[in-house]
């Protein structure tokens, strides 16, 4: 398995000052740094587009960035966001019409494509695509909203996804987002995530100091027995 990963959401934090608290994160131990991006369609709620993740990367931020499409139609502002310094695409298969060529816009735009699924969205769409991908990003919660309580049932859905890539033998990385915090993140690292989005746990603001809740999120994930220390 790959190291873990944590990966705060912008979300969480001040959007007058994020630059310095983007900093802040990265520097009390954040590995990537998630973008929610939500178009009031798809999912109730509207968020942010690539403007910010351009002003991150003028900022000076070097540390991957995670762009989770929460949005329909996926494929007009893929070529937006890595133009705009994005890492990571993920899209939700129900968001696209061709799920195929998703993926290779993403690849073709220099971009590391993967896919969501929500809570009760079946793994399925992995027999034809894992191959083509660099992420796998399984939803412990229902997307649209912060502060949400962690679906136990998503332990499943990880080990499942994890025997996936484990037999692909590819180095995907399992990322699961939602209602993460210190007294699960263990049991979800012992399920096979290597990737942890981080929210309103984190709460960027004024909270990145030494032993941040990022560092202590960091902490369980790479407990013996669970993800390889990074």
């Amino acid at each position: 398995m790959q190291p873990a990963w944590i990966a705060p959401s912008i979300l969480s934090a001040d959007f007058a000052r994020l630059g310095a608290e983007v900093d802040a994160v990265l520097a009390a131990g954040a590995d990537l740094i998630h973008f929610d991006v939500m178009d009031n369609h798809y999912v109730p709620n509207l968020t942010i587009g690539p403007v910010v993740c351009e002003a991150l990367r003028r900022h000076g931020v070097k540390a991957p960035i995670d762009v989770h499409l929460m949005v329909r139609p996926v494929d007009r502002i893929v070529p937006d966001f890595a133009a705009a310094g994005a890492t990571f695409i993920t899209f939700h298969p129900e968001a696209s019409e061709h799920i195929d060529r998703t993926i290779g816009l993403i690849r073709e735009h220099g971009c590391r494509p993967g896919l969501v699924f929500n809570p009760a969205t079946p793994l399925d769409y992995l027999d034809y695509t894992l191959e083509l991908l660099d992420m796998v990003l399984i939803m412990s919660v229902n997307p649209g909203f912060a502060g949400q309580k962690f679906i136990p049932a998503t332990l499943r859905k990880l080990s499942a996804a994890r025997a996936r890539i484990d037999s692909a033998g590819r180095a995907v990385r399992l990322e699961v987002d939602g209602g993460i915090k210190t007294d699960n993140i263990r049991s979800a690292a012992q399920a096979g995530a290597d990737t942890f989005v981080a929210g309103s746990t984190l709460r960027l603001s004024g909270r990145c100091g030494a032993r941040s809740p990022c560092e202590a999120l960091a902490a369980q994930a790479r407990w013996p027995g669970c993800c390889a220390a990074g």
